[in-house]
């Protein structure tokens, strides 16, 4: 409904029909100016356009919420009364029109075109009037359609939020029975583990509500829980991270690996005689980003791939949240691909923050 565009509609229009009455004066050979003959058609399009533009304006919300009763009592005579304005200005303003009759005073020639053109101008003012009626409809549809996925999004992140909440004391109460284990044997390792949680949670704190990070930052934290792990399992498992620099700009939602990383150590790395491994790869995968956790260990028991719903607080979390994230755009699975080796493997879609720190972390040439 901006004005430009729908007095240029009309204009359009009334072109149409000029070429229209133009056609037809030419067949019945008809002398005509065909210059005035346009101007006089797309005129009384354009006044169309103008007076509707008006009605819009002024009366547009009325138009959209109006009864039958109040149609009927007022959109009709106002129907009458705009039909017969629109004609009584094109007729002051076009004085030769209809041509032959040069001698007829303003009241004939008004007259003439109100007695052939009363009920189009009619048709023209219910035709617009529906018009107007449907645009209103549109527009609670789209409101309605707005206000239902903006409430949508809003229980999408409150849920998000609320499975972030959940991740937060679990990872702490692990942390805390760790260091509280070495505060026995080993002051300064706890102390040390100690320092490595602030940050972690000095860093996620500094994230606050941002649902997704960049890969690169979600690695940083997970560095720092390496440390942790590694000094609560004193050297038994090897760590390496391995990112492409490609995807080091990838989002991924926010401490989404911590869980995996943990659920690795606890059944996988834990149970492995001798020294384990436990490593983290991400590249591009078919447009795809795909980061594979992989671990030694017990493997599965022999057991078909985990089901994460059915496994503990952290894996199920991971699903819930990648399903909130993505839909059915991602794909989480747990597999054990050799004797003891377990793989979780995350397939996201590919996007990317919209710039980037500039650094080139060491572990995104790691092997």
């Amino acid at each position: 409904m901006h004005p430009a565009v729908f007095i240029a509609a009309w204009v359009g229009l009334g072109g149409m029909f000029a070429l229209q009455d133009y056609a037809m004066e030419r067949t019945w050979n008809h002398p005509i100016h065909a210059g005035w003959l346009f101007l006089a058609d797309i005129a009384y399009f354009a006044l169309w356009g103008c007076i509707c533009q008006i009605l819009w304006w002024t009366l547009g919300t009325n138009i959209q919420q109006v009864k039958l009763k109040c149609a009927l009592l007022i959109v009709v005579p106002l129907s009458l009364v705009v039909s017969v304005l629109q004609e009584a200005i094109w007729v002051a303003f076009f004085p030769n029109f209809p041509l032959g009759y040069p001698s007829w005073t303003y009241l004939h020639r008004l007259n003439f075109y109100l007695s052939g053109e009363l009920i189009d101008n009619l048709v023209i003012f219910w035709v617009v009037f529906g018009l107007f009626r449907g645009i209103g409809y549109y527009q609670k549809f789209r409101e309605n359609e707005h206000t239902a996925i903006r409430l949508e999004n809003e229980l999408t992140n409150a849920q998000l939020r609320a499975l972030r909440m959940q991740l937060n004391p679990h990872f702490l109460f692990n942390t805390m029975n760790s260091i509280s284990s070495l505060m026995r044997s080993d002051v300064e390792a706890a102390d040390q583990m100690l320092e490595q949680m602030s940050s972690m949670l000095r860093m996620a704190l500094e994230r606050g509500d941002a649902q997704l990070i960049p890969l690169t930052e979600e690695i940083d934290f997970i560095q720092l829980y390496f440390g942790i792990q590694q000094m609560r399992f004193r050297g038994k498992a090897h760590c390496y991270v391995a990112i492409d620099p490609e995807v080091l700009g990838a989002l991924v939602p926010t401490m989404i690996l911590q869980p995996l990383v943990e659920n690795a150590y606890v059944h996988g790395v834990a149970k492995t005689i001798g020294e384990g491994f436990l490593g983290i790869e991400a590249q591009n995968h078919n447009g795809q980003l795909r980061i594979c956790i992989r671990n030694s260990g017990r493997g599965l028991g022999g057991a078909v791939p985990i089901e994460p719903n059915r496994a503990q607080v952290g894996l199920a979390n991971v699903k819930a949240r990648l399903e909130l994230h993505y839909g059915d755009a991602q794909r989480f699975t747990i597999e054990e691909v050799s004797d003891g080796e377990v793989h979780a493997i995350l397939l996201l879609p590919l996007g990317f923050a919209s710039r980037l720190s500039g650094r080139t972390p060491s572990y995104a040439h790691e092997n």
